[in-house]
């Protein structure tokens, strides 16, 4: 039972032992003296000597234990946690012998060994990033194949949580706090097809895949999915986990439809008479549809330009381009042969010093000119006859034209030059997004959370690690003006999953509370209000353990909205604060600051006291601290909450 007291409880229990035996010792023997005397006067002496030296016993007992307790006591405990946080939490910075000055040789014993598990910790990274460093480069290569694939791909587990996603995942189903790694896919598809799927594969052992079609949670966007299970060489498992690959078709099913109907109403009409006036309302319809159902790309009208130039220049033919840098929507592959192939027509023809060039612009389209001295011949339409390239018998430059919604046209291009003009449409400018980001964790492939999650180990939680900024320090009065989080997710931190807003308060922020955390009342005005934001992010905390810094704190602010926003924070909550004097006792101090500085954490200066600053440095200094727990034998939730109520007397735990 001793042995789960704390050293400085253990030491001061010895002390007290220590003063109350000496105590009861000196009664005993003044009180055999005061027998042995025999004088009943002397008794008053006696006794004044006894509470005289009883008191001089207990001070001089607790001097020496004060004494030892900051000499000591104090000075091994943090030495402890000093070493944890060099064997667990990853810290390399040099152990401060300083704090154990008066430990003799423990201190600069204690350095010496953290020196060498250092030295031999990087001795083996450099042998471990030897041998890995392939595997690394693989691993690079897979993720810039998945982020430039044009479907989203899934990773998903056996109980149909996310393992990894590329960044056309998050184009696809939009900016969803449901999105995240180990995050339920329920969240974001309506999961019954894929149930189903995934059921029917396992029980047949299909290995070929299926393909289902699912809906959105959001926008009830229709999307086309292609699902392959996971099995993997030397996995034992009946279920395991799956790949989804997901296309939206949302925008492609009403082009198809309206195709099909404008040629219905054409037969129709034609059975019924009026062709003329049917066929031009037709015409005039069926154009809006005419660039939407062929796969068009994003293209720079340069980079369009320098491509023909060179497959030009391969078959002895010089032609310059200068088309600038504007972007293009079309069939690159196709308009590029399409324009190689009137070049090389024209060439054969003679015509010579062959320019292709922007000839005018539109907000909507592009001019392209391709010219040449000389005039055109006569029956340059037969080139668009003639087929782009011998694998493409079937499609020739009419198509290209058909496809694109154009035509080509011919004019003259100035004194002795002719010209023949293409338009093309102008690209629709795309808000930039990290489209090119894979995350993933394929050990999430393989992880299970017991039936209790008070019994599971604390590495395999998922948390969601949160910071606010208010407009004071007082949770009934005051109100949110900025929350944001990040995740920790099987250990690790993922920065990229983050939580970043700003929240309208409803009421003016003080100028105190703006000299802190920098947030101004004109940068909140058109912000979403604290109801709205507080509902998103219970989305994005949904299924993940809460931690802040000082959680009674923010949790004070969330949980006075809880009935406005119909739902509740009743997930386990953590404090870092509780954490840290687990790890480096009571009496050290555990401020942000403090910790981060222990930990060997830097907060930049400009994000510090902002919400995701400190987020992420107290995320950071979690993802530290939970293999350090484990150097204290705390494993599992429980026992976390349980080391909590050891010290609740410092700060209140929500558990």
């Amino acid at each position: 039972m001793v042995q789960h007291l704390s050293l400085r409880l253990r030491i001061f229990l010895f002390f007290a032992f220590l003063a109350a035996a000496t105590s009861v010792l000196a009664i005993a023997g003044l009180t055999l003296g005061y027998m042995r005397l025999g004088e009943a006067h002397a008794l008053s002496a006696f006794v004044i000597s006894g509470v005289i030296g009883i008191f001089a016993i207990f001070a001089l007992t607790t001097w020496v234990w004060v004494m030892f307790d900051e000499n000591v006591a104090k000075p091994v405990e943090r030495l402890a946690a000093e070493m944890r946080a060099r064997v667990h939490g990853g810290v390399d910075q040099d152990l401060d012998e300083g704090a154990a000055q008066h430990l003799g040789d423990l201190g600069p014993a204690a350095a010496a060994v953290t020196q060498n598990l250092n030295e031999t910790r990087n001795a083996m990274a450099m042998a471990v990033a030897r041998e890995t460093a392939r595997m690394a480069t693989e691993t690079a290569r897979l993720e810039a194949l998945l982020s430039e694939m044009p479907d989203g791909v899934l990773f998903c587990t056996p109980d149909h949580g996310l393992a990894l996603y590329n960044g056309r995942v998050r184009e696809i189903l939009g900016a969803s706090e449901a999105l995240g790694l180990n995050r339920p896919l329920s969240g974001l598809l309506r999961i019954g097809p894929i149930k189903m799927a995934y059921d029917r594969l396992i029980a047949v052992g299909e290995d070929q895949g299926a393909d289902i079609l699912v809906t959105t949670r959001a926008g009830a966007r229709l999307l086309e999915a292609r699902m392959r299970l996971l099995r993997l060489e030397g996995q034992e498992t009946d279920r395991p986990g799956y790949v989804l690959a997901l296309r939206d078709v949302s925008d492609d099913l009403p082009v198809l439809a309206e195709r099909a109907h404008l040629l219905e109403e054409l037969l129709d009409g034609a059975r019924a008479g009026g062709l003329i006036e049917l066929a031009d309302d037709i015409a005039m319809r069926k154009a809006k549809t005419d660039t939407k159902w062929w796969p068009m790309e994003v293209l720079v009208a340069s980079d369009l330009g320098a491509a023909l130039s060179a497959r030009m220049g391969r078959k002895g033919i010089r032609l310059e381009c200068d088309l600038g840098i504007q972007p293009l929507r079309c069939d690159g592959f196709a308009v590029t042969r399409l324009l190689e192939r009137l070049a090389l027509d024209w060439s054969n023809q003679g015509g010579t010093d062959l320019r292709l060039t922007l000839a005018s612009e539109t907000p909507e389209a592009l001019i392209l000119s391709l010219e040449s001295e000389g005039n055109l011949p006569d029956g340059w339409q037969a080139w668009l006859d003639t087929p782009l390239s011998p694998g493409l018998s079937g499609f020739a430059g009419r198509d290209v034209l058909v496809c694109h919604g154009t035509e080509l046209r011919p004019e003259p291009a100035g004194t002795g030059r002719a010209a023949l003009r293409l338009s093309l449409p102008r690209a629709e400018p795309k808000a930039k997004g990290p489209t090119r980001e894979v995350l993933y964790d394929f050990d999430l492939l393989n992880a299970a959370l017991p039936e209790r999650l008070a019994d599971a180990a604390l590495p395999a939680l998922s948390y969601v690690v949160f910071d606010t900024e208010t407009t004071g320090l007082n949770p009934a009065a005051d109100e949110i003006c900025q929350i944001a989080a990040v995740r920790i997710v099987n250990g690790k931190m993922r920065a990229e999953e983050r939580f970043d807003m700003l929240v309208n308060p409803g009421r003016p922020i003080p100028a105190a509370a703006t000299a802190v955390h920098h947030i101004t009342n004109e940068m909140v005005a058109d912000a979403a209000s604290v109801g709205e934001a507080l509902k998103r992010f219970h989305t994005f905390a949904e299924g993940a353990v809460l931690v802040a810094h000082n959680a009674p704190f923010d949790m004070a602010f969330l949980r006075r909205r809880e009935a406005e926003i119909g739902a509740r924070f009743d997930q386990p909550i953590l404090d870092t604060v509780l954490c840290s004097a687990i790890l480096y006792g009571q009496s050290a101090e555990h401020t942000l600051d403090a910790l981060c500085d222990r930990l060997g954490i830097v907060i930049p200066e400009t994000e510090r006291h902002t919400a995701l600053g400190d987020a992420i440095g107290t995320a950071e200094a979690m993802a530290r601290m939970i293999p350090m727990l484990a150097g204290v034998e705390i494993n599992t939730l429980s026992a976390l909450i349980a080391g909590f109520d050891q010290h609740k007397r410092l700060i209140e735990h929500l558990n």
